[in-house]
């Protein structure tokens, strides 16, 4: 896909330096707009907005909402108020609020200006929404129907109103706004009579969600169900919108998105790594490298106090770097595993005994492996063949007390591993933020507490 964006590039770029206008357009209007985003994000300031005026009135919405932000500000700043709005008249509204979200406040004021009543209506609507609430990613244009309708009369209503909506296979059937059912529009052409009301053949055990529903969950339901759409009501059960699956995966990106980003110990952001500054980047990084740097204070201050420890046989040293990587490996496995299985809803804080004692047979039978293999290494490679154990009195022992402390490591990595994520969503705080970084601290800490402790118990130092 991305050699031929770059070929479809170049041809466009050569057509526009050639000044081939309409060959330009024959091209553009054949592409998915989508692909037509893609490849004016990588042209200059100056070809876009003539470019986008080759594009026909619809193909030019579809394309637009697919733009970066920067592109959208960038045209609209040069449409006339009549290019504007003929943008904005093919703009579903979920996609609308998208834009003005985005825009700084003089743009959307103007954006304001050029939106018909109705759609300024709605967008004001859903913008008072809380962020992140199904309120606030829903779209108000479905197909409504009335239960004393005909399926004769749902049809043709569907006919008359369905091209300016977000979508027409799933249709709600309310009174008074209250959501009464659903049909579909396969229902509707099966049904073995034109004159068979849409009460007697409508779905009313319905799943629905309410406007404060948290996004990530209302993508989870879609995505568990597999719905095309899911309606959203308010505290009377009047249905107010709906989420699209296509806002779903949307959504599902950007949680994705922000949960490896707090994984990795970074302030999650709303813009791409491209788009952002070396500042903003600075600003999402070094908090978190700052506390983590802190914490590993006690590291050191551990190290410190077992100092007299080390100097007695100072061969441990070179042990503690595989001692810490290992355990933070260790826990970083469990962590990740337990955060993933809390954000698809598999584990829930119920689950805890389950998941200790899954994770500690999990951590004894890895744990003892890795001693196995530990004890067979240094007595091979350090002390046969590399000799870097010749100077110790007790090599044999200087390998079980390592291998003794890999096995505690791993079962003590793990544990914790998998107990902080699920302590960390019990107390309501994400559990993306107890990821790899802040585990591996914790595991580097307790690691050298287990390694002189057992180094004091077989060696006597």
């Amino acid at each position: 896909m991305a050699e031929h964006n770059a070929t479809m590039e170049a041809t466009l770029e050569a057509l526009f330096k050639e000044k081939k206008y309409k060959t330009l357009k024959d091209v553009l209007i054949t592409m998915n707009p989508a692909d037509v985003a893609a490849i004016f994000s990588e042209m200059s300031d100056s070809a876009l907005p003539l470019l986008f005026r080759l594009l026909p009135k619809e193909q030019a919405a579809e394309t637009f909402v697919e733009m970066e932000p920067e592109s959208q500000e960038l045209l609209m700043r040069g449409f006339s108020d009549s290019e504007l709005k003929a943008v904005l008249d093919e703009l579903y509204i979920d996609d609308a609020v998208d834009i003005v979200e985005e825009m700084p406040a003089n743009v959307v004021q103007r954006i304001l200006r050029q939106a018909d009543p109705e759609m300024r209506k709605s967008i004001n609507e859903i913008l008072r929404y809380p962020e992140n609430s199904a309120g606030s990613i829903m779209t108000t244009e479905y197909v409504s129907l009335r239960p004393d309708m005909t399926v004769g009369e749902a049809i043709l209503r569907i006919r008359r109103t369905g091209v300016d909506k977000e979508t027409i296979y799933t249709c709600y059937v309310t009174r008074n706004h209250i959501l009464l059912g659903m049909v579909t529009v396969k229902d509707l052409l099966l049904a073995e009579d034109d004159d068979t009301p849409i009460q007697d053949i409508m779905l009313t055990n319905l799943i629905t969600v309410e406007t404060h529903t948290d996004q990530e969950e209302v993508a989870q339901m879609l995505m568990k169900y597999d719905f095309l759409a899911l309606p959203v009501v308010d505290a009377e059960y009047r249905m107010v919108g709906i989420v699209t699956f296509d806002d779903a995966m949307d959504i599902m990106e950007d949680e994705t998105t922000e949960d490896i980003e707090k994984m990795a110990s970074i302030l999650p952001s709303d813009k791409t790594y491209l788009r952002s500054s070396v500042f903003e980047i600075w600003k999402s990084r070094f908090p978190w490298l700052a506390l983590l740097m802190v914490t590993s204070t006690f590291t050191g201050m551990i190290l410190a106090g077992f100092e007299n420890s080390l100097s007695a046989m100072i061969c441990l040293n070179a042990f503690i770097p595989m001692l810490m990587g290992t355990g933070g490996n260790s826990g970083s496995q469990s962590s990740v595993t337990i955060i993933r299985g809390i954000s698809v809803q598999e584990i829930e804080f119920s689950d805890l005994f389950r998941v200790l004692w899954k994770e500690l047979r999990v951590a004894l039978t890895c744990g003892l492996t890795l001693a196995v293999v530990c004890f067979a290494k240094i007595m091979l490679v350090d002390y046969l063949l590399l000799g870097s154990l010749v100077a110790a009195d007790l090599p044999i022992m200087v390998a079980a007390t390592v291998s003794v402390t890999i096995a505690l490591t791993v079962v003590v990595a793990k544990l914790i591993g998998c107990l902080l994520p699920l302590l960390t969503d019990k107390m309501g705080l994400d559990p993306a933020v107890m990821a790899s970084p802040f585990i591996t601290t914790i595991v580097d800490a307790v690691s050298l507490l287990v390694y002189f402790g057992v180094a004091h118990a077989l060696l006597g130092i």
